[in-house]
């Protein structure tokens, strides 16, 4: 007997298309595949951004990119003008990293500062802010003030990694940032989420958004289990493994 629906399932991830090696054509079906699954969003690097919008027009699936990725030592300006053009180019919503030097070094003020311009972009245009922490560089009391800067500068999600560093999602990462988020902030997984028992898992812990690209991996097992046919993505055919 499951406890959930597909779209309790589908909706909870971010499709991630955020490889360098990406090339046009993986860029183009990987937007099809995952509109195909009815995720959440399609997270994709900035420059194809515009594409993506165009490709799920039709659909219910959410448009994103990505600010500062994946190091987060640009300058506050650079950060604001990449969000700005997010904007334009049709981005509902924005996952920004934090400037990780700065948390190292306890710069508080540049972190808060930086994370609040770009929530006010963001806003203004009603789109969304995802903060992305990279809790792998961090300790715990990094985190925490994390939590509270992004929560108090009306972040939508705070996040733990951007899948590029040396180490993603935690379980104990996921319960000190659901423990310390402020409502109506939440909380997303990147990095490590790669099959429906570990989706399920971090969505039991308060979780409402994961960021992945083995979507297809974690969604097939969810439509068997509930009995829905496999995904048609155009062809007739399902595409496994992508």
């Amino acid at each position: 007997m499951t406890n959930y629906q597909y779209h309790d399932a589908s909706k909870m991830i971010d499709h991630a298309l955020l490889s360098p090696t990406l090339d046009k054509s993986a860029l183009e079906a990987g937007c099809k595949m995952a509109a195909a699954y009815d995720v959440a969003s399609i997270c994709i690097m900035p420059y194809y951004l515009a594409r993506c919008v165009e490709i799920l027009t039709p659909t219910t699936v959410l448009p994103s990119t990505v600010i500062g990725f994946p190091l987060g030592g640009q300058t506050t300006s650079s950060k604001v003008a990449e969000a700005k053009t997010a904007v334009a180019d049709g981005g509902v919503e924005l996952d920004m990293v934090v400037n990780i030097s700065a948390v190292l070094s306890g710069n508080w003020t540049l972190v808060a500062d930086e994370i609040k311009a770009i929530v006010d972009v963001a806003h203004a245009s009603d789109r969304k802010v995802k903060v992305i922490f990279e809790n792998c560089y961090l300790q715990e009391d990094h985190k925490i003030r994390l939590c509270e800067i992004s929560c108090d500068a009306g972040a939508d999600w705070i996040k733990t990694s951007t899948g590029f560093g040396t180490g993603g999602a935690t379980m104990d990462d996921l319960r000190l940032m659901v423990a310390h988020a402020k409502i109506p902030t939440q909380v997303k997984a990147a990095g490590g989420v790669r099959d429906l028992a570990t989706l399920l898992e971090v969505r039991s812990l308060g979780v409402t958004r994961v960021g992945a690209s083995a979507t297809a991996a974690i969604l097939d097992p969810a439509r068997k289990e509930l009995g829905l046919p496999p995904v048609d993505l155009g062809d007739g055919s399902a595409l496994p493994g992508y």
